[in-house]
């Protein structure tokens, strides 16, 4: 069996920030198939802290969400959103029925179709 050394309790992890644009605190950014909201501002080429554990209020698309459905960041809307407003951004667009998407977590309270937002329980 290898080896382990105890790094950090994991609810927040360092993020390097390998753009060319400072991603704001509470941004939305994925790595790989997770996650994570950013706790502070990150410059570029700077190391900063990622919330990859908790529940956070999350910009919603699509209909309705209910307390306990699979919620995913909706990548193809995401796209979108930054060709509308020209501009770069990491902030995660999240519906319950895109899969293709990156899996987000679940939703720990209904939320209507007409609702803006969610809140998920991230990476869970």
């Amino acid at each position: 069996m290898g080896k382990a050394a105890y790094w950090q309790r994991g609810e927040t992890i360092d993020y390097i920030n390998k753009t060319e644009e400072t991603i704001e605190a509470g941004s939305v950014v994925s790595f790989g198939k997770r996650i994570g909201i950013t706790g502070t501002d990150i410059a570029p080429g700077e190391t900063g802290s990622l919330h990859v554990e908790g529940v956070f209020e999350v910009t919603k698309s699509g209909g309705a969400i209910e307390a306990g459905d699979e919620v995913y960041l909706d990548v193809a809307a995401m796209l979108a959103r930054m060709d509308a407003v020209a501009i770069p951004s990491t902030n995660g667009i999240f519906n319950s029925t895109v899969q293709n998407g990156i899996r987000a977590g679940y939703a720990v309270q209904d939320a209507d179709a007409d609702a803006e937002t969610v809140f998920v329980k991230i990476n869970a």
